[in-house]
């Protein structure tokens, strides 16, 4: 009976028997051949449509250049920020529950998020000179420091912190929501107006929130090095574009109200 591997059958169309050929004679199994093909490097990511960690720098510094160059827009014309912000939410949203990773639904994410920044970072500087420099070094240096301490193994995450992590966004997202309303609505800003032993309010929930997305980084560390080492379809890495985006974007903002509120008490 022939084997079960095709390339050692040989079908007879005469009599339809199944017999093995003499690979000998053929060229494609020359010693010389199969030394080459056992020599050969493995085919990389490129090769095999897999995810790799310079597919991911790559989308991540077209989804920040995106955000960089409405940024500018938004900065010039601060009425776009508010469209911006709403455009954003809806889309990140949109993003966030998608199964597969959209590359325009992502970049028009991004472009959207940048007029919503360019904004906002217009009235803070405005406000208080000098604090988008600060802001940006601060979001930088934990952004740097996070993936140091990721990869010299002094962060990880574990179920318990998740878990943990995930109650704690919640609340901060319930927060967030109900101090929207109460600014819209009422004029009162529970981030500035309410105070804990004469400290505003903003301060403790700006700390958690950059501890929440210093951990949220990690997490997106982790998901892109287990993506990588289990060789996840290359499209991926627009998911992984989006994940850091998002975190630096919340860091950038977190750290910019710290400083404003550091900087009134100090007015």
């Amino acid at each position: 009976m022939a084997g079960g591997n095709p390339l050692l059958r040989d079908f007879n169309k005469k009599n339809g028997t199944a017999t093995t050929p003499d690979i000998s004679r053929d060229p494609r199994y020359s010693p010389e051949n199969l030394e080459n093909l056992y020599n050969a490097p493995a085919a990389g990511p490129d090769r095999t449509g897999r995810m790799s960690y310079d597919d991911v720098v790559m989308r991540t510094s077209l989804v920040l250049g995106c955000v960089i160059v409405t940024a500018v827009v938004g900065w010039v014309a601060p009425v776009l920020a508010l469209p911006g912000a709403i455009v954003g939410l809806v889309l990140g949203l949109v993003n966030a529950f998608k199964r597969e990773p959209s590359p325009l639904l992502i970049t028009l994410y991004a472009l959207a998020e940048g007029l919503f920044l360019g904004g906002i970072s217009r009235m803070f500087e405005g406000a208080y000179p000098g604090i988008v420099v600060q802001a940006v070094i601060g979001t930088l240096a934990v952004f740097v420091s996070v993936l140091v301490l990721y990869k010299v193994g002094v962060l990880r995450s574990s179920p318990r912190v998740t878990k943990f992590f995930m109650v704690a966004l919640l609340a901060y997202a319930l927060f967030a929501l109900v101090n929207l309303g109460t600014s819209l609505l009422g004029g009162y800003n529970m981030r500035y107006d309410a105070t804990i032993f004469g400290i505003p309010l903003g301060l403790f929930v700006g700390a958690i929130a950059i501890l929440l997305a210093v951990y949220s980084f990690v997490l997106d560390f982790e998901n892109i090095s287990d993506g990588v080492k289990r060789g996840i379809p290359k499209k991926a890495a627009w998911s992984a574009a989006f994940g850091l985006t998002v975190t630096l974007i919340w860091a950038y903002v977190e750290i910019l109200r710290v400083l404003s509120i550091i900087r009134s008490m100090s007015d």
